[in-house]
């Protein structure tokens, strides 16, 4: 069993079984066999990916199972890439639906052949570029590297069903973000949750909810 990622669950109160961190390695191994073709990560070795990827994943997932706990719940990750985000957490939430809205389609092609060869059921990819078509409603959205707050979240927020939550991934601690804009968005600032990879710095969840 990966100690990384059993190290990450357990600090995040996050159970995962066997399975699942079996399934983690999985997809783990399947970026690297891809990552210099489809240009999808600079880690230097597997581990990186465990530290840099998966246990960044878990994060979001730990998140959103301790405001589900078993309940189902659809989930969303925005501009997925490879899927580091998103997939974690159909793996890790078994209970949840996920769907992975990327526009680049050699990446959503990647992550396709990494559901199909994982087996998963839970998860469905979305070659679309949120803002530009297509009608979607989750009860959590997340989204790292996309930009600054004041701009992704007009793009972020409309996917976002009343009462859900949207999760963005910060390097630093969130900048307020504009106040008419929220109030024109219908969200409400939630206390950022800190957390640290290997590398020991200090990363954040910047939490919005909407209003039902």
């Amino acid at each position: 069993m990966n100690p990384t990622i059993s190290a990450c669950a357990q600090a995040l109160n996050l159970p995962l079984t066997p399975k699942q961190i079996e399934l983690l390695e999985r997809y783990a191994s399947l970026v690297w066999e891809k990552k210099e073709m489809l240009n999808l990560t600079s880690v230097e070795d597997m581990q990186e990916i465990f530290e840099r990827h998966i246990c960044d994943g878990l994060q979001a997932a730990a998140y959103i199972y301790s405001q589900t706990a078993s309940r189902p719940a659809a989930v969303a990750d925005a501009g997925s890439g490879a899927g580091y985000i998103g997939i974690t957490c159909a793996v890790a939430l078994p209970q949840v639906t996920v769907t992975l809205v990327e526009s680049l389609q050699r990446r959503c092609a990647f992550m396709n052949w990494s559901i199909m060869t994982l087996g998963l059921k839970n998860v469905k990819v979305v070659n679309k570029r949120l803002g530009q078509g297509g009608s979607f409603s989750f009860d959590f959205l997340t989204e790292r590297a996309m930009g600054k707050l004041n701009d992704i979240l007009p793009l972020c927020a409309p996917t976002v069903a009343p009462g859900g939550t949207f999760i963005a991934y910060q390097g630093e601690r969130p900048d307020e973000a504009s106040a008419p804009l929220l109030q024109r968005l219908g969200l409400a600032v939630k206390e950022p949750v800190a957390y640290r990879l290997s590398d020991g710095k200090t990363r954040f969840l910047a939490l919005f909810t909407k209003g039902e």
